[in-house]
C-alpha cells in the first residue's frame, strides 16, 4: 500500500476556513488525503468535488474515501477544463477550492509510470495514461533547440544545452527510453563538479520532461483563473506549490486578482473602473514546518499561498 501523507494538511484547513454544509473542490483529489479532512469538516450537507486526471488515483480516491461517497462528487480532468465540467455537474459556485500541485505518492511510488529515476521504467510521465505523448516520445520528437527550451525554462537547468545535446547526438543509434538511461546521459552530461551537492544530477530535467509531457503550467495557468470566477464572496482558495515556476504563476495570478484602480496616476479620478476582486491572505509563501519535513521529505520545497474572493 502507497504510504501518502498530506502535505501542509493543518496550515491548508485554516486557510480554507472550512464551513459545514459547504460546496468545495479538490482539484488535485490523489490519494484523498487533504479530500478526507475536509469532508470531516463538512458535516453531511457539505459537498466535496474531487478532480484528477489520473485513473489510477481517482479509483484509490474512491477507495480511500468510500464512506463519504454520498457527499463526494468526483469528475476526471485537468485544471484547465475543471470550472467548466463543476458547472455542467450542477455547482454553479462554490466556497473555496485547493490545488497540491506536487507529484502525487501514487505516481512515484508505480515504477512503471516513469516519474522517477529510482527505479528502472519506461519513460512515460503522463499522468493521464489515456492521451498525449510520453517523456520518450518527446525526447525523440523535439529538436536540440526545443529540447535545450524545455529544459532550462521548465527545469531552470544552466547545463540544458548540454545535454539536450547529448539525447539528440544518443538517438541517432540508441533511443533514450527508460528512466535509468535518461538519468545516467543527464549525469554524463554534467561536469562531475557542478553536480549539486544535495540534488541528483536529474532531477531537474526529470521535472522539466514531466512539465513539458503534461503541459502543466499551461492547464495551471488557465485553471487557476475559471476556479477563482467560481468563488463566491468570502469564497477561499488555497494553493500547494513545489517550484519557483509554480509558486510564480500562483503569486502573480494572486496580485493580478487583488489589483485595483490601474490608471495613470496624475489622472483626476478613476476612469478605468476595476476593483479588487481578490484579498491575498498569506503574503509570504507558508512553509513546512521543521518537524513536517522530517516526519515528510517530500514536503520540504512546499509552499502555500492563499486568497479570498471578494
Amino acid at each position: 500500500m502507497v504510504e501518502h501523507i498530506p502535505v501542509l494538511l493543518s496550515e491548508t484547513l485554516i486557510f480554507l476556513d472550512v464551513k459545514q454544509g459547504g460546496v468545495y473542490a479538490d482539484l488535485t483529489l490523489g490519494l484523498g488525503g487533504h479530500a478526507k479532512a475536509v469532508l470531516e469538516r463538512l458535516g453531511p450537507e457539505g459537498r466535496l468535488i474531487g478532480v484528477d486526471r489520473d485513473d489510477d488515483a481517482i479509483a484509490k480516491a474512491k477507495e480511500n474515501l468510500m464512506a463519504y461517497s454520498g457527499r463526494l462528487t468526483i469528475i476526471k480532468s485537468d485544471f484547465a477544463a475543471a470550472a467548466g465540467l463543476i458547472a455542467d455537474a450542477g455547482f454553479g459556485s462554490i466556497d473555496g477550492f485547493l490545488m497540491d500541485l506536487g507529484v502525487s505518492s501514487l505516481q512515484l511510488m508505480t515504477p512503471e509510470r516513469g516519474f522517477s529515476f529510482q527505479a528502472d521504467a519506461p519513460l512515460d510521465m503522463r499522468m493521464d495514461r489515456s492521451s498525449g505523448i510520453t517523456a520518450a516520445g518527446l525526447l525523440m520528437k523535439l529538436s536540440e533547440d526545443e529540447l535545450t527550451k524545455v529544459i532550462k525554462e521548465y527545469g531552470e537547468e544552466r547545463w540544458a544545452r548540454a545535454i539536450a545535446r547529448r539525447i539528440v547526438e544518443r538517438r541517432k543509434t540508441s533511443p533514450v527510453k527508460t528512466t535509468p538511461e535518461l538519468a545516467e546521459e543527464v549525469k554524463r552530461a554534467i561536469p562531475r563538479g557542478a553536480w549539486p551537492d544535495k540534488l541528483h544530477p536529474a532531477t531537474r530535467t526529470f521535472q522539466a520532461l514531466r512539465i513539458a509531457v503534461n503541459g502543466e503550467l499551461e492547464s495551471l495557468g488557465t485553471g487557476l483563473g475559471s476556479m477563482l470566477e467560481m468563488l463566491k464572496p468570502g469564497g477561499r482558495a488555497v494553493v500547494l506549490s513545489y517550484h519557483s515556476l509554480e509558486d510564480r504563476l500562483v503569486k502573480q495570478t494572486f496580485r493580478e486578482w487583488a489589483k485595483g484602480c490601474i490608471c495613470p496616476k496624475d489622472f483626476p479620478m478613476c476612469v478605468c473602473g476595476r476593483s479588487p476582486r481578490l484579498k491575498v491572505l498569506t503574503t509570504k509563501p507558508v512553509l513546512p514546518s521543521e518537524a513536517e519535513t522530517e516526519n515528510n521529505p517530500r514536503s520540504r520545497s512546499a509552499k502555500l499561498r492563499a486568497a479570498e474572493r471578494l
